[in-house]
């Protein structure tokens, strides 16, 4: 009896295993696995970090990780943007250098994660710290000659920096650097706070509170220096069919000197140039001048002006009538009969180019190459030998052209 039911259930458990390898094929047959990357990104999220202790340097903000999940998992994962997760645990850790690995939470299952890029981080916490430190205010650069910079102010003069301990210990001064060069009026601006080591060099990754400071720094003009505007005397027409499109000066704006600064005072708004000859000119014309001043007026720096005219041709339309068209690729044994046999030709351009076009310089053609015999209605072409004059328009703008066979001689006896 008990040999009999030790062959069943040894039979039974046979029957069993072959049922199971059976379900377990159809079912891998009707929903396969699939090996293949996570498509979206998965961001790495920290946990546990002591609020006491930071990071320093760079960790991973991402890593890709490999899957192997049935096809009907796979659905539901990429449905879900962030149904894969990577966790970085800190909790428990102090103060040093931490080799972890990432871990992976997976939302569907079942799947199992194949690989994972990279793996792990090596990081180090350092204690966060904070220091007060006072502001520097750097001058570079000296305003425009005549003009002088006052005393200077800063707001605030002192901020708090917070980041790891062996970069807030690096930094050993703040500083705002203000660029004065050139300027003539007063500089009132809000600039950033830079951390510097020891040896003048940015120290980044540190939290400065607040990052900007309010500088101002008065600038004033000097006794017997005054600013004025240049005007330029202009002499002479340009050249007939020529127009003057502008005239520029550089600089704009020159400072003058005196001695005595009644005579600068005394002055008008604007300082004048010396006379430029504009009579004839037809281009542009580029020249220095000197500039008239009065005695005991002295100009600072250069002597001269840099003036620049722009002299351009007046544009202008021509109207040509009667204009003979001409046929043109015409086959052997063939006539051709056009009308009208004469078209206006409408040319726009620069006037001293129009006035001195003549009829040879217009070509008016039809093009008949390759046509059968027959009636045509063809749009003339104009070529203008002349260049930068323009055709604007054609009267009319089609013709008509008749093809015929020319008749054939008939043999005298």
């Amino acid at each position: 009896m008990l040999s009999r039911f030790g062959t069943n259930f040894r039979t039974f458990l046979w029957a069993l295993a072959l049922a199971l390898a059976v379900w377990l094929a159809a079912v891998t047959a009707a929903d396969p696995d699939e090996v293949r990357p996570y498509p979206s990104v998965v961001k790495v999220q920290i946990v546990g970090q002591d609020p006491g202790l930071i990071i320093s340097g760079n960790t991973p903000q991402e890593v890709q990780v490999t899957l192997r999940a049935p096809r009907s998992v796979w659905e539901q994962l990429t449905a879900k943007p962030e149904s894969v997760r990577a966790i970085l645990d800190l909790s428990g850790l102090s103060a040093g250098q931490h080799k972890l690995d990432f871990q992976i939470q997976v939302s569907a299952r079942p799947a199992r994660i194949v690989t994972v890029s990279p793996a792990g981080v090596t990081l180090t916490l350092e204690p966060l710290i904070t220091r007060t430190l006072p502001v520097e205010l750097s001058l570079a650069g000296q305003p425009a000659t005549g003009y002088q910079a006052g005393d200077t102010s800063l707001e605030p003069k002192e901020v708090v920096i917070a980041g790891p301990q062996s970069l807030v210990e690096r930094v050993k001064r703040l500083r705002v650097l203000v660029n004065l060069d050139g300027i003539r009026e007063t500089f009132d601006q809000s600039l950033n706070i830079q951390a510097l080591d020891q040896n003048n060099l940015p120290v980044t990754g540190l939290t400065i509170h607040p990052e900007t400071a309010q500088v101002k720094v008065p600038v004033s003009q000097q006794g017997g220096f005054r600013d004025m505007a240049v005007k330029v005397i202009v002499r002479g027409q340009v050249a007939s069919g020529y127009r003057l499109d502008n005239i520029s000066v550089f600089p704009p704006v020159v400072t003058v000197y005196s001695s005595d600064p009644a005579i600068v005072n005394a002055l008008p708004g604007v300082v004048e140039t010396q006379p430029l000859d504009l009579q004839d000119v037809n281009d542009n014309m580029t020249t220095r001048l000197l500039l008239n001043l009065p005695p005991g007026i002295s100009v600072v720096g250069e002597q001269t002006v840099l003036i620049q005219a722009g002299v351009s041709p007046i544009e202008s339309s021509l109207t040509l009538s009667g204009e003979k068209v001409e046929v043109i690729g015409l086959p052997a044994g063939m006539t051709a009969q056009i009308s009208p046999a004469t078209v206006d030709v409408i040319l726009s351009g620069p006037l001293p180019l129009l006035d001195t076009l003549t009829r040879q310089d217009i070509k008016v053609t039809i093009d008949v190459t390759a046509l059968d015999a027959g009636t045509y209605q063809l749009a003339p072409k104009v070529e203008v030998l002349i260049s930068n004059v323009r055709v604007e328009s054609l009267l009319p703008g089609t013709v008509e052209v008749v093809l015929v066979l020319s008749p054939t001689p008939t043999p005298k006896p």
